[in-house]
């Protein structure tokens, strides 16, 4: 039974704003379990004080329960008063529901209808509009009526209807139904799903029912297929809308099992169990068939073959027992296209192996002819071209496809034994151990056996007079230089690396000639290996002999440590070191002043060369000065023999010694001498100390060291300076008061001739002013003359030109006068022309506006005409020839049949003051009679006429 709360809320005026003219009433009824709002106008404070007055006023539980989900909403009083009327009608397709408050039962009135409300009864809910489901609709109706099997409501005992309480129906469509007391839609009309092919709901059973002769479980899940429409039942829920996953050609589904199903060839499959369907064309999985994956087809041609690896052992689709982990593969010969099964993975496309007539590889672990893989590590197989083939799962090259070995009659090969075996390239055959080593020469085509492992390839090194190579023999050790000729070494042969101390490589490295580059001590030492060129080698891999080139007038020494000896060479000539050679290097002083070990070279150049160096004397009076000397020096060779090339490298550091005895000298000479005397006779000195002095007490030549055959032949003073700072300020000063003397003397010198000079250029200028001033008074005269001609001509002039302006000015006033009437003529021309054109357009405008009025007039009047003449043409076809003819007749049959009717045959009245015509009275009488009767006639006579 509904209950409702019926709430009254009375507002001031100065409660509520809204409300100028005074308080009102507000009311509001809600049914129990909905929800409830008061007006959105009405302060918060009045809304919450107001609704708990009312709840302690008439002891109500807030919230009540819920026994309609209809909404509430707030009604005014005059539909409050509606409620308590006592007629209520009720129209069709239309209900209410009314409480009977004696028996506390609610009935449902239904329209048409007027009912009488009793004292007993109250109106709870309507009318309302019935409950209309459209075709291809539905509702779901919570709480439904209880009926028979004749459809009938179903009444308990004390006559209130039966509800399925908690229960569901659905309706589909029927006629105007209305809610009874309870009843609640609780699913609102919906269009039916309608399922097009190719697609299909999953239904889910929520309770136990049968479905037709299938039998459905709580929990069971089917497919609902299109193309059809879907009735909903209150037992089955719609879990999901599937779609036909469409399977093109060369593609497959992978499908899964969710639970123990049958797939759609009927096959039993048990949980988790995946199979593949390859069938063309759409696909609607099952309820429990999940869809893994969409597997497309690898296309397989002469060219690719697919490597395919067992999960499990199963027998595939070309009814082969595969075992579990097995591996195989794929070709066109087996399929043109293959679609892996769930127990198989691909481990990837393998290309084709193709060898041409000129190629060959070696497979290690191949697959035997019985599909068995030989796994020893020493089992190879030799295959030869023209060849294509797929290499077997677990097979793989050794060193890929390999080109067959050419061999020149310039190359060879050293070739190994891994095995015993019978060599049957060479005749006779040859039977090989492991480890052998031989070698084959060209020209020849050569494919290694499996057998033999190739060490390297051979090529003949050529070799000049002047180049040569390193060989040592593996077996014997000894090593020996080959140089000349072409050279290739053997099995048991190998090129030799010779190691050289590094500054001897560094010099050997650098590539600079002792000669011309001889400033490149002074780069720093120990260069780093990175700007250094690297070590000469040859192309073929081996080191190739130790050479120097030996400049012009240079010699350079070679120990031999194995026989102990050394020689010597001069050059230009290319020296060549045997395998247990070395080059002597040189140590040399350098830099000013000299310092050990400056210089390293492996040539000793043999002059004439020089070299400086920086001295400190001190003279007899201790003034002590700095000499920058040069030294001319050379080594005296004679005939070059053995004896004197010895001599050559004796001294290890000849520069470093030749300036010490050098200076020695020097200073012993120049400390028993003044500064005065050494300054002004430095190089006499100097000279004699190095030299010395022959009986005839002249200086000698040269200076010769006995110990290597060097000599010394000249020295130049390149600079003599004080080491003391006094002396050095002395020496300055008497230097500048010297070129102070020179420089007023040569002043003194340039001032007379200057003054000479000046003297002689104003005695030309005085001339010269005298020539001009000559010359100037000449042109004044000229000038004079000129002036008194061009007075004369002007005045002549300008008479002549005045009378000449006077006339042309008269002529030309009398030419405008002219030119002027003649515009005047002109213009009054133009004006009457123009005055003429104006009053003829205008006239012809005129008369061309009156032809077009009349023209227009006439139009008109011509098709008024045709619009009357259309007009009774078409009322007459209209009216027809017979209607018109009756219509004509009419007033004379009418008039008879009315006297006819009065019973008169014929009558006449008159005042006796008008004459009577006898032949049209009668006529004329009831026509006016009719006429004035029957307005409608007349008109309809008139239309006619």
């Amino acid at each position: 039974m509904a209950c409702y709360l019926t709430l009254k809320l009375r507002i001031s005026e100065s409660e509520h704003e809204s409300n100028p003219r005074g308080d009102i009433v507000v009311c509001w009824e809600f049914k129990y379990g909905t929800a409830f709002s008061y007006p959105d106008s009405l302060s918060e404070k009045h809304k919450c004080s107001h609704f708990h007055k009312i709840l302690d006023l008439y002891n109500v539980d807030w919230p009540p329960l819920a026994s309609s989900s209809e909404n509430m909403a707030p009604i005014k009083e005059s539909d409050r008063s509606s409620k308590e009327q006592s007629i209520f009608r009720i129209p069709p397709y239309k209900y209410m529901h009314v409480l009977d408050q004696t028996s506390n039962i609610t009935r449902v009135e239904v329209g048409p209808k007027t009912y009488i409300r009793q004292e007993n009864g109250c109106v709870i809910h309507g009318p309302q509009d019935m409950v209309i489901i459209p075709p291809c609709h539905y509702c779901v109706i919570r709480n439904p009526v209880v009926k028979n099997e004749e459809s009938a409501l179903v009444y308990d005992k004390i006559g209130q209807i039966k509800l399925k309480h908690g229960d569901l129906e659905v309706r589909l469509e029927q006629d105007p139904f209305p809610l009874y007391p309870g009843e609640i839609i609780d699913t609102d009309i919906t269009p039916l799903t309608v399922v097009s092919s190719n697609c299909a709901l999953r239904l889910k059973a929520v309770r136990d029912f049968e479905d037709g002769e299938v039998k459905r479980t709580a929990g069971d899940e089917w497919l609902f297929e299109g193309p059809a429409t879907f009735i909903p039942r209150k037992e089955v829920e719609v879990v999901e809308t599937i779609l036909a996953t469409v399977i093109n050609p060369n593609q497959a589904l992978k499908l899964s099992a969710k639970a123990e199903t049958k797939d759609r060839d009927g096959k039993d499959r048990v949980t988790g169990e995946e199979w593949i369907v390859k069938k063309t064309g759409a696909y609607l999985p099952g309820a429990y068939e999940e869809i893994m994956d969409v597997v497309n087809a690898y296309v397989l041609t002469d060219k690719e073959a697919v490597h395919v690896k067992a999960k499990k052992t199963f027998v595939d689709e070309f009814g082969k027992t595969r075992k579990n982990g097995e591996e195989w593969l794929i070709t066109l010969k087996d399929t043109e296209t293959y679609i892996p099964g769930v127990y198989e993975d691909v481990m990837g496309i393998i290309k084709i192996t193709t060898l041409s007539n000129r190629q060959y590889c070696v497979i290690l672990d191949p697959i035997g002819e019985n599909d068995i893989q030989n796994l020893t590590h020493y089992y190879k197989r030799l295959e030869k071209g023209e060849k294509s083939f797929f290499l077997q799962p677990g097979e793989k090259l050794e060193a890929g496809i390999q080109d067959i070995h050419i061999l020149s009659e310039n190359e060879g090969l050293i070739l190994k034994a891994r095995e015993a075996f019978q060599d049957n390239s060479e005749t006779p055959a040859v039977n090989r151990n492991p480890g052998d080593r031989w070698m084959i020469k060209g020209p020849t085509e050569y494919i290694p056996p499996t057998q033999v492992e190739i060490i390297t390839k051979r090529y003949a090194i050529a070799l000049d007079e002047n180049e040569g190579i390193y060989v040592r023999n593996i077996k014997t050790g000894q090593i020996r230089l080959i140089s000349g000729s072409t050279y290739m070494l053997n099995q048991d042969e190998e090129l030799w690396d010779k190691d050289l101390p590094p500054q001897v490589e560094e010099l050997l490295n650098q590539g600079l000639d002792p000669l011309s580059d001889r400033g490149s001590w002074r780069m720093a030492r120990g260069v780093a290996a990175a700007q250094v060129k690297q070590k000469s080698k040859s192309e073929e891999g081996g080191a190739r002999a130790i050479t120097l080139r030996v400049p012009h007038n240079a010699a350079v020494q070679i120990y031999d440590y194995k026989q102990k000896k050394s020689r010597v060479t001069f050059g230009p000539d290319l020296v060549m070191l045997a395998p247990d050679e070395q080059f002597t290097q040189l140590s040399l002083s350098g830099d000013k002043p000299k310092r050990p070990s400056v210089i390293k070279t492996l040539c000793l150049l043999l002059g004439p060369d020089f070299c400086t160096d920086i001295i400190t004397v001190e003279t007899a009076d201790h003034a002590r000065l700095s000499l920058q000397l040069s030294y001319n020096w050379y080594f005296d060779i004679g005939d070059k023999g053995p004896v004197a090339a010895a001599k050559l490298f004796s001294v290890p550091d000849f520069i470093g010694d030749l300036c010490k005895a050098v200076a020695s000298r020097i200073r012993g000479t120049v400390a028993g001498t003044n500064f005065d005397d050494f300054h002004k006779n430095s190089a006499k000195i100097i000279r004699t100390a190095v030299f010395g002095l022959d009986d005839n007490k002249k200086i000698r030549k040269t200076f010769n060291f006995p110990q290597n055959n060097l000599n010394i032949t000249s020295v130049d003073i390149q600079s003599v300076e004080p080491v003391d700072q006094r002396t050095r300020d002395s020496l300055q000063k008497s230097v500048q008061l010297a070129i102070e003397i020179t420089t007023q003397s040569q002043e003194a010198t340039a001032r007379h001739e200057a003054e000479r000079r000046e003297q002689e250029a104003r005695g030309r200028l005085e001339r010269q002013r005298i020539s001009d001033e000559v010359e100037a008074e000449k042109s004044k005269k000229n000038l004079l003359e000129l002036k008194a001609s061009s007075i004369a001509i002007e005045n002549c002039g300008q008479a002549k030109a005045e009378a000449l302006s006077r006339a042309e000015a008269q002529r030309i006033e009398a030419e405008a006068a002219v030119e002027q009437a003649r515009s005047k003529a002109e213009a009054m021309k133009i004006e009457a022309e123009t005055e003429l054109e104006r009053l003829r357009k205008a006239r012809e405008d005129e008369l061309k506006y009156l032809k077009d009025q009349n023209d227009l007039e006439v139009s008109k009047l011509r098709e008024i005409a045709d619009i009357e003449t259309e007009k009774f043409k078409t009322l007459v076809e209209s009216l027809g020839r017979e209607t018109i003819q009756t219509v004509a007749s009419a007033g004379q049959d009418f008039q008879v049949k009315l006297l006819q009717g009065l019973g008169i045959q014929s009558a006449l009245i008159t005042d006796g003051n008008t004459p009577i015509n006898l032949f049209s009275t009668a006529q004329g009488f009831l026509g006016g009679a009719m006429s004035s009767l029957s307005p409608k006639r007349q008109r309809l006579d008139s239309d006619a006429s």
